[in-house]
């Protein structure tokens, strides 16, 4: 029997039988000749491991990396994804622990119903994960622009950055991690009232090209010129959030339907200032985009 078959059988029944010992026991009567035989927990292959622990949460993940010296070695190879949303206290001091061990990670949850995250916490991160690619730290609302300035010195490749909430950032250290995470696809800043400003939207717009999702809902200094910005700067936004946005008027959503063909979902609740010539905008940039693409069908 093959190694990869083998380690299918002991999979399937280390699930059915419930234990190392049982397993052992199943296994002494089917011509495996030993080959796949477990004196103790710590004996399961990693292959076999990282099977079982993708069925179960991220926090018996968390516990199951405790095990042993042979446990924690292969979580730390083998995982990739984690979120420690169910850590309701002492979140910080488990991520100062836990993202040494954690290097290939490339999605982090850390949404909170409670701030509990530091800036020793995402700088830790930054020293360690730099395969990251995705990253909510939604309700942090202890972190301050430490924080943005690490993420930008050490996850560059960030593609998904989720701040919403996060009410300390400045407009300057938003600027400075768009300069760095260029790759950005998706970005929320719903709420970040002091960061997403039309001086960060112009960053935005002149260093992600990539964009294709930015909530700014409730981002009361947002105005026509930094989504202009967007606009010019961010052809491919596909949605785009500005509830709440009360100093934008007509020209965004113009700049917008000119600029950003891509665009599905426009939010623009409670923005006082457009009017229908906005929407008329709107709707003749759909019907033109529309032409446009079947006129490229009809030609092939």
């Amino acid at each position: 029997m093959r190694g990869t078959e083998g380690l299918d059988l002991s999979f399937e029944k280390l699930m059915v039988f419930g234990g190392v010992e049982n397993m052992n026991r199943i296994n002494s009567g089917d011509g495996l000749d030993g080959r796949l035989r477990l004196s103790e927990w710590k004996d399961i292959p990693v292959e076999l491991l990282l099977r079982i622990l993708s069925l179960v949460d991220d926090r018996t993940v968390v516990v199951a990396s405790g095990v042993c010296q042979g446990w924690r070695d292969a979580v730390s190879w083998g995982l990739t994804r984690l979120s420690l949303s169910w850590c309701k206290k002492n979140m910080n001091n488990l991520v100062l622990t836990l993202v040494p061990k954690f290097t290939k990670l490339q999605v982090l949850i850390l949404r909170q119903d409670s701030p509990q995250l530091q800036d020793d916490a995402v700088e830790k991160i930054a020293d360690y994960c730099h395969d990251l690619n995705e990253l909510d730290l939604s309700k942090s609302f202890r972190l301050t622009d430490r924080s943005l300035y690490a993420l930008a010195r050490g996850c560059p490749d960030l593609v998904k950055l989720n701040i919403s909430g996060c009410t300390a950032f400045s407009d300057n250290a938003l600027g400075y991690l768009t300069g760095f995470c260029q790759k950005l696809k998706f970005l929320n800043l719903c709420g970040c009232v002091r960061a997403a400003t039309d001086r960060a939207l112009k960053a935005i717009g002149y260093n992600c090209h990539q964009l294709q999702s930015l909530n700014l809902g409730w981002c009361e200094r947002v105005g026509d010129e930094g989504v202009k910005s967007l606009a010019y700067g961010c052809p491919d936004l596909r949605a785009l959030d500005l509830c709440g946005c009360v100093l934008i008027t007509d020209e965004s959503v113009v700049a917008l339907a000119n600029n950003c063909l891509h665009l599905k979902s426009l939010g623009l609740y409670y923005c006082q200032n457009i009017t229908d010539r906005a929407m008329y905008s709107l709707a003749q940039s759909r019907v033109k985009n529309k032409h446009e693409v079947l006129a490229s069908v009809k030609n092939r």
